[in-house]
């Protein structure tokens, strides 16, 4: 059975920050070339999942559109830090 709506972001915001290092010091963070900064590409991703989370807590039951906006922006996001990379810090 598939989950619904809510249950689905939630599964994949904690997808989401299972995957990207949002707890790398910013160090390592601004390290070398980048293609788009690190730093900032986390941040926003990090004020969008606390934003959903503070959502689904009140009810809210996101569309289908909202969903697949989090996992595009999010693996965008997560190519450009493989780019920078930064992934090979990940366990």
């Amino acid at each position: 059975m598939k989950p619904d709506r809510p249950a689905a972001m939630r599964l994949l915001i904690q997808q989401i920050r299972t995957a990207m290092p949002f707890d790398l010091p910013e160090a390592s963070l601004c390290s070398g070339k980048c293609n788009g900064c690190s730093q900032k590409l986390l941040d926003y991703l990090d004020s969008e999942l606390e934003e959903w989370e503070i959502r689904l807590k009140a009810g809210e039951v996101p569309d289908f559109g909202d969903i697949s906006r989090i996992a595009r922006t999010s693996k965008k996001i997560y190519k450009i830090l493989d780019v920078n990379g930064l992934l090979e810090h990940q366990v």
